[in-house]
Formats: structure tokens, C-alpha cells, sequence
């Protein structure tokens, strides 16, 4: 057994590995460097403004949060601001928010040819009225970009409940542009495209930098368990990487849970290096601890008073079928693994009616349908509940690591 004062504690675990909350260190940031180059070629890219759009859980939030370092590393003049949005916000509760960071620094000197300097330090807010308009917005924002860099980030955009503050947040987009304003608007959290962003102003597209975010490659989940690993002073085994990043389905969440999980288990028994019979463990340890709504989400989509009922393992199926980059599946993608689960040829119309229930209020839609009646794709309404369902069939017996497809 390794000698304890060499391994980590439990609080260093629970600062690498952090599933409830998106990722703050840039150290323990993976792979989206395509994104991120997008969004910084934005931000020093006169009349552009960026918006980050995807599913949720893909990671777009942690993205905002390393951006100021990745900037910041290598440009001394730049003003940030970022906030996140929520339901209460309107419009000008936003640009409160976001002026609030920013200090401004006003210098005189006292009569008197000796006295020093006197230095007065405001927030940017002062000069923004509680009525503000985009108008008042860009020329604040204009006076500020005279001197620096500046972008504003506003975060989880989806939650903005108020129309007419969203409505407000594209004019502002447009009056920037109009004005070849120098501050950028990064706007993060739209949810599935920019449709409802740029409704008022559909001449506002060629000033935006649409980033879709997708789901993670099996790669660059595993750079961030081997990240993790690296900050801990830990060693871990390829195939419970590999085994990871299976599972996390290309939702940085699960690599940060999984790898917690097994990392404690590893320690539980002083040892310094994950294993394959850690991550067996880190398995049934999440599916246990799993949020109360995904349980109950996963009961109401899978319970019958037929015993012989098929709604669980179809719905195991749906989470083992080949999806395209960002989370859909055909119905034909369902019908290979649900063969293999029940060990005979099955074709689509015989579970057509379980997929068409699970996109029903009856059964909590855990499915969300698009397309057209024979070539209908599928998404799961949580992304977070299809590794869950892929965990539970693993606890439970009836796939093996093996049986998961890679998603690229």
C-alpha cells in the first residue's frame, strides 16, 4: 500500500474532479480548442459578437470561465465582465450586473503645485441609468473600449425569462455593430441554435460568430480524467479511461463524476493508482447517488404493470444506439443493440410504439422527437439521463463496457 501522506485528501479530490459545478482552473480544461479560437478571434475582431450555443451539459459554461485566462495570458489590456443570467434579470439589470465589475479610476490634483495625486475610484454602473437603453449601453461601453479590450460575457442566456430584455440584448448586438463599437458581446447558453436571438434582426447574423458547441469526443473526455489525475498525482489505467469516457456519452459532467468516484475508491484502499475494479465501484456508487429527478424520471419512463414489459430495455437500447454529433439517433440505430439485448433480430415496428410513448407526457418525455413521420430522429430531453441509463445497465448486468459504442 502506497504511504498515505503521498496521496491526496478527500478536498483535493473534490477541487479536481467537480460535477456539480462547470470547471474554474485552466489547468484541468480539455480539449474545445477549436471553439475557444473562434471565440478569441471574435473578441479582437472589430463588429463581431459571439454567441456559444448546445446542449446543456456540454461544457459551455466552463468555456466562458477559461476564456479570461487563455486572453488575459497573453493581452495586459483587456476589461472583462461576465455575468450570468437568470429569470428575475431584465434588461437592465443585466448591464448593472456587468458594470458593476468594471472600476473606473479618475485622477486629480489639489490646488497646490506639491500635493499628490488623488485617485477616485467608481464602478461603471454609476453612469448607467435604471432604464438603459442599447443605445446607452454601446455608448458606455464605447468610452470604455477607447483604452482596452473589452468583452462582456453574458452566461446562461437560456435563462432569461423577459422578451423584451432579450429582444433588447440583439438591438444592443446591432447598435454595436452599427457604431463599429471595440467592445465585444459573447453571449453563452443559447440553447439548441440563435433563432429566437436574431428574430428582430435577422441582419445581424453576419455579426455573429456562431459557435455550436457539441457534445466532447471519447479523447477529450479522456484528457480530462488524465488532467485530473495529473493535478492529483495519481496514476490510472488505460482501459478505466477508456471506460470513462465511454460512459460520459461526451458530457464532461460524468468524466468528473466517474473519475471522483473511483479516485475515492482507489484511496479507500491507499492506493495511488485507479483500476478497473475502482471504476466497477464508481459505477454503482452513481447510480445510487444520482439526482432524485433523474431516478424518478427514469421510473416514470420504464414502469408497467406488465412484468414482461419491453420499455426498459428499449429505452437501454435508445441510450446504446450510434447518435450523430450532438445527441440524435434514428430509429433503425436502436434496433442493432436491442437485438443484442435480447439475443434475437428485432425490427423497428416492434418497438416503434415504445419510442413514440417515451416522447409522451405520459412518460415524463424523456425523449424529444424532430423530423418527419419514418425518418423521425431522437434526442434524450436530459443528455444527462442517457449515460445514467447506460450505468444502470452495467450495474444491473446487462451490457459490459464493451458494449458501448465510442461516439467518434
Amino acid at each position: 500500500m502506497a504511504d498515505k501522506r503521498d496521496l491526496p485528501t478527500e478536498s483535493d479530490v473534490a477541487r479536481v474532479f467537480t460535477p456539480a459545478t462547470p470547471v474554474h482552473d485552466d489547468d484541468l480544461f480539455a480539449g474545445r480548442i477549436e471553439q475557444l479560437r473562434r471565440v478569441i478571434d471574435a473578441v479582437f475582431q472589430p463588429g463581431q459578437h459571439v454567441v456559444v450555443f448546445g446542449e446543456r451539459g456540454v461544457g459551455k459554461t466552463s468555456l466562458a470561465n477559461v476564456l479570461e485566462y487563455r486572453i488575459g495570458s497573453s493581452h495586459s489590456s483587456l476589461l472583462a465582465a461576465r455575468i450570468n443570467c437568470d429569470a428575475t434579470d431584465n434588461y437592465g439589470t443585466l448591464w448593472k450586473k456587468a458594470f458593476d465589475q468594471i472600476e473606473r479610476v479618475a485622477s486629480r490634483r489639489p490646488p497646490g503645485f506639491t500635493a499628490p495625486l488623488q485617485h477616485t475610484i467608481t464602478k461603471a454602473s454609476a453612469s448607467l441609468s435604471s432604464s438603459a437603453t442599447p443605445d446607452e449601453v454601446r455608448r458606455a461601453l464605447d468610452d470604455l473600449a477607447q483604452s482596452m479590450t473589452v468583452y462582456v460575457i453574458l452566461d446562461e442566456f437560456d435563462k432569461l425569462a423577459n422578451k423584451h430584455a432579450r429582444r433588447a440584448v440583439a438591438d444592443t448586438v446591432k447598435t454595436l455593430a452599427d457604431h463599429d463599437c471595440g467592445a465585444t458581446l459573447v453571449i453563452v447558453g443559447v440553447a439548441d441554435n440563435i433563432d429566437t436571438l436574431i428574430s428582430d434582426h435577422a441582419s445581424i447574423e453576419r455579426n455573429l460568430v456562431q459557435v455550436e458547441m457539441p457534445r466532447m469526443t471519447t479523447s477529450e473526455v479522456a484528457e480530462i480524467v488524465r488532467n485530473g489525475m495529473k493535478k492529483l498525482r495519481m496514476e490510472i489505467d488505460d482501459d478505466v479511461v477508456r471506460g470513462i469516457a465511454l460512459i460520459a456519452q461526451g458530457l464532461p459532467h460524468y468524466a468528473h463524476l466517474l473519475g471522483s468516484y473511483a479516485t475515492r475508491s482507489a484511496l479507500d484502499s491507499d492506493r495511488g493508482r485507479v483500476a478497473l475494479a475502482d471504476l466497477t465501484a464508481s459505477i454503482k456508487s452513481a447510480v445510487g447517488d444520482r439526482a432524485a429527478n433523474l431516478q424518478s424520471e427514469y421510473r416514470r419512463a420504464t414502469e408497467s404493470q406488465q412484468p414482461d414489459n419491453l420499455y426498459a430495455i428499449v429505452l437501454l437500447a435508445c441510450a446504446m444506439a450510434t447518435c450523430d454529433e450532438f445527441g440524435y439517433f434514428g430509429a433503425g440505430a436502436v434496433a442493432s443493440p436491442l437485438s443484442g439485448l435480447r439475443s434475437q433480430r428485432v425490427e423497428v415496428p416492434s418497438f416503434s410504439r415504445h419510442l413514440k410513448e417515451f416522447t409522451s407526457a405520459r412518460r415524463g418525455t424523456v425523449l424529444r422527437r424532430t423530423g418527419e413521420k419514418r425518418h423521425y430522429r431522437y434526442i434524450f430531453n436530459s443528455p444527462l439521463m442517457q449515460p445514467y441509463i447506460l450505468m444502470k445497465g452495467i450495474a444491473g448486468g446487462q451490457i459490459g463496457l464493451a458494449d458501448i459504442r465510442a461516439r467518434d
